[in-house]
């Protein structure tokens, strides 16, 4: 059985909710995989680095316990995003704490991530890496990563600029492992249009920035209610690297969104004293004019399913 496949089993969807800063929390990683998809957050998002154990204990007992009281349900497993970049000065450590809970999944994302996939295969954890081209993937590839994600126009947060129909068909071309798709999608129907398209797995975000779970501010919340896809700005200056952000929250730090500076790539910064002038920047992708209300993340993942299996019934 391929590795899709076992993870497949353990899900409802084939969904993985994508880790976002500040926002991806216990309380929402533990939601999203209690109802049948993968949770994760980024290992940074424990603001310290003694309190990342603690967060991976909680995951991890509160998931067991699930498991125990509904043996017939679908409870996925987490993932914990790690940012291998040099400015990461928590690296090995939050890797240490990954290995000492067995983390089933590590997400990693910026340059190629030989340490991480060394650290997990030790345990027997995987890798799935963000790609937002085709030589990303293939530098991933020869790092020995065991999935690819790839990023492409539309999603929130780190983006990249091309289609998926271009991207996922140049990557299926020499890479048939585990893929994951992002950009854009917050439906059921747009999940079964990932695999169509040669994905094994959905990759969402802000679809679940508008939960009652989720670490963000309630103005941060409504303004995902109340945008659409016009709103969304594509900029590098806030940390270095290309992303979308509500166009509203850079006019509310007083910035023009048309007319934003470049953002020198070398600045990247992604270490424990890194500068937070720019927390009230709220990234989200294009699909934003889907989501019209907050809820638990319960709620979104039944509709999420009823939306799935309708498309597939329509398209049967």
């Amino acid at each position: 059985m391929s590795l899709s496949e076992r993870l497949r089993a353990q899900m409802r969807l084939p969904v993985i909710g994508s880790p976002m800063f500040i926002v991806s929390n216990p309380q929402l990683v533990i939601a999203q995989c209690r109802n049948g998809i993968i949770g994760s957050f980024p290992a940074l998002n424990a603001r310290a680095a003694d309190q990342l154990p603690v967060w991976l204990e909680r995951i991890t007992n509160a998931l067991r316990a699930e498991r125990e009281a509904r043996p017939e349900a679908r409870i996925a497993p987490f993932a914990v995003n790690q940012i291998v970049h040099a400015s990461n000065d928590r690296l090995e450590q939050d890797l240490r704490a990954c290995a000492d809970f067995r983390v089933p999944l590590l997400i990693t994302s910026l340059r190629a991530p030989h340490a991480a996939v060394e650290a997990a295969h030790d345990y027997g954890g995987h890798v799935f890496h963000d790609v937002i081209n085709v030589r990303h993937a293939e530098k991933a590839i020869e790092a020995g990563v065991d999935g690819l994600i790839v990023v492409c126009a539309g999603a929130g947060g780190h983006a990249g600029t091309l289609s998926p129909f271009a991207l996922v068909s140049e990557i299926r071309r020499f890479w048939d492992g585990p893929l994951v798709l992002s950009g854009a999608i917050t439906r059921g129907e747009h999940i079964l249009a990932a695999q169509a398209l040669g994905a094994d797995f959905a990759y969402m975000g802000t679809r679940f920035i508008a939960t009652e779970e989720a670490n963000a501010v309630a103005d941060y919340k409504t303004m995902i209610t109340a945008s659409s896809a016009a709103d969304i700005v594509y900029s590098n200056l806030f940390t270095g690297v290309h992303g979308n952000y509500l166009r509203g929250s850079i006019e509310n730090a007083g910035l023009d969104p048309d007319a934003l500076s470049e953002s020198d790539k070398q600045a990247m910064s992604f270490g424990s004293d890194r500068k937070k002038t720019w927390k009230d920047i709220w990234g989200a992708g294009q699909g934003v004019g889907n989501i019209d209300t907050v809820e638990p993340a319960a709620a979104i993942i039944d509709r999420l399913a009823e939306e799935y299996e309708a498309a597939r019934q329509r398209l049967a």
